[in-house]
């Protein structure tokens, strides 16, 4: 009896049961109808109700319908009938702005969205307003559930709304009413809870429209007011505060004054990385740092300020998982990932390095991969057999497998950038890094054992990463760890190499065929290729890499990649570097390409057959010599990205050719043929001469030219002859150079080659002339190329700018005044004469080879001053 009289009590405020949601739906219809009036032309209805009861009694049974539809099917069509409705009734009443009912109405916007966001998609829009009217309501309540609301309303939107959204929000002076509110925090009492959903509100607002974020950043009031409550607060009030300066840091623009000027927000973001604070803390002091240094410049501003504290707090974070016990699984996960993320500012290269090995990196990262070696490696006498068992079990557990990807990343950029002379520091911590290589070639085999099998995103990401870990760490520049890997790879390959190897060429020769070739399979033979460079390293292996089709098929694969057409970037496969949803969200970017360019199925076959061509015969090759240099000349003509520029011209060097010959830029090489406009000759011992240009010289090659020819500003090398001298010792700068007998003439004349067309074609014998005078010079890329030396990750391609000419190394060289037409009157003033007129001290030649209409207008006889 008691429990009938509990039920129908219950059924009584609108209970939760199944069967008695019609009737709530029912009675929330009978509730709309009573504020429903037809407009003007019969045909339309309108909710418009001003009685106030009718406005709580909608509001009332609207609650009561949703509180008991959760979790129920029928919920989406009982809801789907009504919901226009509701909302029009819902946004006349929050318009209506009564005090007696708006907070009901906005925690029923909350549970609305809140349960029901794709089916509110088209109605989400119609809130904004009215939303935003109320968050300056005196009732502090009512402004706090409303930020709530409107956070909601703007978080549950879909992308495409986006845009139109930011319009209403531009309207309704939603920015400027939060700002506002926030900004008086300081002056009023109010609950904290006001406070943080106004900075989460503003949150979502940056997060989503890049517009609002230097607009905020400038509000100099509002940012002293969120650095003051930072420190003040308590937990919940530093995240919001963190997640907004994250934010802001999507924007470039603010990211970089923030770094040049926001000492306070640095000290601040470091201190909530350390391991006294909260987790949730730390997990938004690492995202903060993470948009911070989203390129390499301001990776390098932030680690001249902080690269101490900065690494410490990387490090702390990367042990959290020894240290976090009784900690929750979730968070401590969290926080490592977030960790490992900011780590991958190895990539880029600085003094943070160093502050990386002394905070004992190579042991952090052995803590994150085998669960305990420590204790086995007391147990066991560590024989090269006995690290690889013991590496191969602790693989086996899968221990933090998602982080596995991150911690290949790592070791290898660390090895990317060690010094030649790098060193373990003591013979614990080189034991660490040979687990760390034995553990990643192990990973490596497992790679080419898996072949085709790799599907998921996960085991590619995976096998990506630890197979390019080996194959940088045997590029590294550290004679120590490029001369370990080769020899831990050789033990581990040591009972199955040859059977790994065949396979490997089964799958690439299979990969690379007309009807397999295709985005689907690129991951997985980029992985597959990585593998061969690697084998081809090692010197047991060579004969059998280079012996079969492998240089026919990477030919073939380069050139599918050129006329393709489709890039497959790393970025689409390894997941755990690239995917993160700051890369969709940033603005005000100018984002410069990555060394390996766009396609890493063309970085890798055109790395992959500068290796075999390098350990080839010419016999191996004679076949598809031809197509081979076309193809290679290929990715030099169209290919912008320096990494795939560096290996297509390390291929050409083995055929005679140094340097990157392009259809599409000759350089100035018809200069050097136009005796017209030379001013300086070039002397040889046998009295034979050559003219060439004192400004081409000054900018490419210095060395050639005498003291004198350079003013007392300009930046000269101290290489060959040339010293920094002051101008006034010189007043006549001289016409000639004469050269000793030392020096070869024909492999200068190849030397000037190189500098007016970039490349120059030598034999064997004049080559080895050439590389002694290009060292000479201090020519380093021509030198690196005549050494046919694969260059380090990141090196740049010789630069063929000429805007130092602009300056005072060319000033004295210029033969030409470019005046502007004068429109107006500008101040202005030149660092080399007298003139006030805007102009430029520029060079003729340089113009004509440069511009084809500056060419045909001083051709024409055209008054060159107009």
């Amino acid at each position: 009896m008691g429990s009938s009289k509990r039920r129908a009590a219950d059924n009584s405020r609108g209970g939760s049961s199944t069967d008695h949601l019609p009737t709530l739906h029912q009675r929330l219809k009978h509730a709309l109808s009573l504020g429903t009036t037809r407009v003007s032309d019969d045909k339309e209805r309108k909710w418009k109700c001003t009685d106030l009861e009718i406005q709580k009694h909608v509001v009332r049974s609207l609650a009561a319908f949703l509180d008991s539809s959760s979790g129920h099917a029928s919920t989406h069509r009982l809801l789907k009938d009504s919901l226009a409705d509701i909302v029009e009734a819902l946004v006349w009443i929050l318009h209506c702005k009564s005090e007696a009912i708006v907070g009901m109405a906005v925690n029923v916007v909350v549970k609305l969205v809140s349960s029901n966001s794709s089916m509110m998609q088209l109605y989400l829009t119609d809130l904004i307003n009215p939303l935003s009217s109320l968050l300056c309501s005196n009732n502090l309540e009512v402004a706090t559930s409303c930020a709530t609301a409107l956070n909601m309303v703007l978080s549950n939107l879909s992308v495409k709304r986006e845009k139109q959204v930011w319009e209403i929000v531009k309207e309704a002076k939603t920015l400027i009413q939060i700002i506002r509110i926030i900004r008086e925090f300081p002056g009023v009492t109010q609950p904290i809870e006001n406070f943080q959903e106004m900075v989460s509100l503003l949150y979502t607002i940056l997060w989503q429209w890049p517009p609002s974020r230097y607009f905020v950043w400038k509000d100099t009031i509002l940012i002293k007011v969120l650095e003051d409550s930072h420190i003040k607060s308590h937990l919940s009030t530093k995240v919001a505060v963190l997640k907004l300066c994250s934010a802001l840091a999507l924007c470039n623009k603010v990211a970089k004054e923030l770094l040049g000027n926001g000492e306070t927000i640095l000290t601040m973001m470091v201190s909530c990385m350390d391991v006294s604070e909260p987790l949730a803390v730390r997990i938004e002091g690492f995202r903060l740092a993470q948009h911070l240094v989203a390129d390499e410049q301001r990776c390098i501003k932030m680690t001249s300020l902080c690269s101490g504290p900065l690494i410490k707090a990387i490090i702390g974070g990367m042990r959290v998982w020894r240290l976090g016990s009784g900690k929750g699984v979730n968070d401590l996960v969290s926080l490592l990932d977030e960790a490992c993320r900011l780590a991958l500012i190895t990539r880029w290269p600085g003094e943070h390095h160093n502050h990386f090995w002394e905070q004992g990196i190579d042991k952090v990262l052995l803590d994150l991969l085998l669960e305990n070696f420590d204790k086995q490696a007391s147990e066991h006498t560590l024989t090269p057999q006995a690290r690889i068992s013991i590496a191969q079990q602790g693989l086996d557990t899968n221990f933090l497998i998602a982080l596995r990807p991150y911690i290949w990343e790592i070791f290898g950029w660390l090895a990317v950038h060690c010094r030649k002379d790098f060193r373990p520091s003591t013979d614990r911590t080189e034991l660490y890094i040979d687990m760390l290589i034995t553990c990643a070639c192990l990973s490596f085999v497992e790679a080419i054992c898996k072949g085709c099998q790799i599907s998921e995103n996960d085991d590619t990401s995976r096998s990506e990463s630890s197979s390019r870990a080996v194959l940088v760490m045997m590029h590294s520049s550290s004679t120590y760890i490029a001369s370990k890997v080769r020899l831990i790879l050789s033990g581990v390959l040591e009972i199955k190499g040859n059977e790994c190897l065949k396979r490997l060429l089964y799958l690439l020769d299979y990969g690379s065929s007309a009807n397999n070739f295709g985005s689907a399979n690129i991951p997985k033979t980029v992985v597959e290729l990585v593998c061969l460079i690697c084998y081809s390293g090692l010197p047991e292996y060579q004969k059998n890499v280079t012996r079969g089709d492998g240089i026919r098929t990477l030919v073939t694969s380069i050139r599918r990649c050129l006329s393709n057409g489709v890039c497959t970037s790393r970025r689409s496969f390894a997941l755990h570097f690239y995917h993160n949803v700051f890369y969709e969200r940033t603005c005000c970017w100018m984002t410069a390409e990555e060394w390996e360019g766009k396609d890493a199925l063309l970085f890798y076959s055109l790395w992959g057959l500068a290796e075999l061509v390098q350990h080839s015969s010419d016999t191996d090759h004679s076949h598809i010599k031809s197509n081979l240099i076309k193809t290679v000349q290929e990715v030099l003509d169209n290919v912008s990205a320096p990494g795939p520029r560096w290996l297509a011209a390390n291929i050409l060097s083995y055929f005679g050719v140094y340097g990157f010959p392009n259809k599409h830029d000759k350089g100035f090489g018809r200069a050097l043929e136009d005796k017209e406009h030379t001013d300086l000759q070039l002397l040889f011992a046998n009295g034979e001469s050559v003219s060439v240009h004192k400004i081409i010289l000054a900018v490419q090659c210095p060395s050639l030219l005498p003291p004198e020819q350079f003013p007392r500003s300009a930046k000269t090398t101290d290489n060959f002859l040339v010293k920094d001298v002051p101008r006034k010792c010189c007043p006549m700068l001289r016409k000639e150079v004469r050269f000793s007998a030392r020096v070869d003439q024909q492999a200068l004349l190849k030397l000037l080659d190189y500098v007016y067309f970039g490349y120059v074609e030598a034999g064997e014998d004049l080559a080895r002339k050439l590389k002694t005078l290009a060292k000479s010079c201090n020519m380093q890329p021509l030198y690196l190329m005549l050494c046919r030396k694969i260059p380090q990750w990141g090196t740049p391609i010789p630069s063929s700018d000429f805007t130092d000419a602009l300056g005072p190394l060319g000033f004295q060289f210029a033969d030409i005044i470019l005046e502007a037409e004068e429109t107006e009157k500008m101040p202005w003033a030149c660092s080399f004469c007298s003139l006030l007129l805007p102009h430029m001290h520029a060079h003729k030649f340089i113009l004509q080879s440069r511009c084809k209409y500056l060419q045909a207008l001083f051709l024409s006889g055209m008054q060159e001053r107009r």
